[in-house]
C-alpha cells in the first residue's frame, strides 16, 4: 500500500474515531432506528436526484448497504443506546477487521500474508486488553451490549466484502449509492418500535441546547464520517485486498477512547494507552510493504547475512 494511501486510511480511523462522540450526542436525542434512517436520508435523497447510478450490480449495491448500512448501525446504535459506553464501542466495533480478513479468506480466497497475520494478532491483543481492563471498571458494558456491537463489527466486514467484490470504476458513486438501502427498512423499523410518539417528541424539541448538539453530532456524521470518511475507505477497499486495509480500523478505538476522555470524561488508564499503542503497532506492521529486493538478471538477488547486517 503506498504511503499516501496508508496516510488516508490513518485520516479515516480519526474521523471514524471522533463519529462515536458525535453518535452518542445524536442518541440523546433521537431514538436508534430513527436515527439510522435519518443519518442514511440525508445521504440518499441528495444521491437519487443528482448522483449517477455505480455501473456496478445491484446486487452488491444492496448488499454493502444492508452489511455496512442497516447490521452496522443498527446494531451499534441499539448497543449504545442500551448502556455500551462510548470508548468501549469505538473498540469492540473493530472486531470487523479481523471478522473482514477471515471472511475474505474463507469465501474470496484472498491469501493472508504473514506479517499481516502477525499484525492483526499484536492488534487483537491490544483490543483484548482494553476491552478486559473495561469489562472490570464501573459502569462496564454488560454482555447484551458487547455481543450487539459485535455483530455491528460482523455487519461492516459483509459490508466491507460486498464493497471489495463490486470492484467500482467510481468507488465515491457506490458509496453514495449505499445510503439508499437503509432509510426505508430502518423507518419503518422505527414506526413499528419506537413509534410515531418518540420520533415525534425528538423532532419537536430540537431547539434545546440537547437537540442543538444532537444535530450537530448528526451533521459530523453524515459529513464528514459517512461522505468524508466512508468514501476514502470505499476508494482504498477497491484498489487493496481486504486483508490490507481492514487493519487501519483498529486504530479508530485508540482516537474513540481518547476523544470520549476528552468530551464526556470517560476514564484512560495508562493500560488502555499502553495497549492502544499495541495497537497502533501492529496496524502499522502489518500494511508494512514486503521487502523488495534488487533485480539481478531478471531474478531477485539474495541477501546475504553479513550484506544485511
Amino acid at each position: 500500500m503506498p504511503v499516501r494511501d496508508r496516510l488516508l486510511a490513518l485520516v479515516v480511523a480519526v474521523v471514524w474515531g471522533l463519529n462515536f462522540p458525535a453518535i452518542h450526542l445524536s442518541l440523546e436525542q433521537f431514538p436508534p432506528f430513527f436515527l439510522v434512517a435519518l443519518r442514511f436520508a440525508l445521504v440518499a435523497v441528495p444521491t437519487l436526484l443528482f448522483v449517477p447510478r455505480p455501473g456496478v450490480p445491484w446486487r452488491w449495491v444492496v448488499g454493502y448497504g444492508l452489511g455496512f448500512g442497516v447490521l452496522q448501525f443498527v446494531f451499534l446504535y441499539v448497543a449504545m443506546d442500551t448502556g455500551m459506553p462510548t470508548g468501549l464501542a469505538s473498540l469492540v466495533l473493530q472486531s470487523s477487521a479481523p471478522f473482514t480478513v477471515v471472511l475474505a479468506g474463507l469465501l474470496l480466497r484472498e491469501r493472508l500474508t504473514g506479517r499481516q497475520a502477525a499484525g492483526v494478532a499484536l492488534a487483537v491483543a491490544g483490543l483484548a486488553g482494553i476491552a478486559v481492563h473495561r469489562a472490570g471498571l464501573d459502569g462496564g458494558a454488560t454482555l447484551l451490549p458487547v455481543l450487539l456491537t459485535l455483530c455491528g463489527g460482523l455487519g461492516w466486514a459483509l459490508g466491507n466484502l460486498c464493497n471489495r467484490q463490486a470492484r467500482p470504476a467510481r468507488p465515491f458513486r457506490l458509496m453514495l449509492w449505499m445510503t439508499v438501502v437503509p432509510p426505508l427498512p430502518m423507518l419503518a423499523l422505527s414506526l413499528a418500535t419506537e413509534g410515531p410518539a418518540r420520533i415525534g417528541a425528538s423532532l419537536t424539541t430540537l431547539g434545546t441546547q440537547r437537540g442543538l448538539l444532537a444535530l450537530a453530532g448528526l451533521l459530523f456524521t453524515v459529513v464528514v464520517a459517512t461522505l468524508l470518511g466512508s468514501g476514502i475507505w470505499t476508494a482504498l477497499m477497491s484498489r487493496h485486498p481486504s486483508g490490507t486495509v481492514a487493519p487501519f480500523s483498529m486504530l479508530v478505538p485508540v482516537v474513540g477512547t481518547a476523544s470520549s476522555w476528552l468530551f464526556f470524561g470517560e476514564r484512560l488508564p495508562l493500560v488502555e494507552v499502553a495497549c492502544g499503542a499495541l495497537v497502533v503497532a501492529g496496524v502499522l506492521y502489518g500494511s508494512r510493504p514486503p521487502r523488495a529486493y534488487p533485480v539481478v538478471d531478471g531474478a531477485p538477488a539474495q541477501v546475504t547475512r553479513s550484506a544485511a547486517a
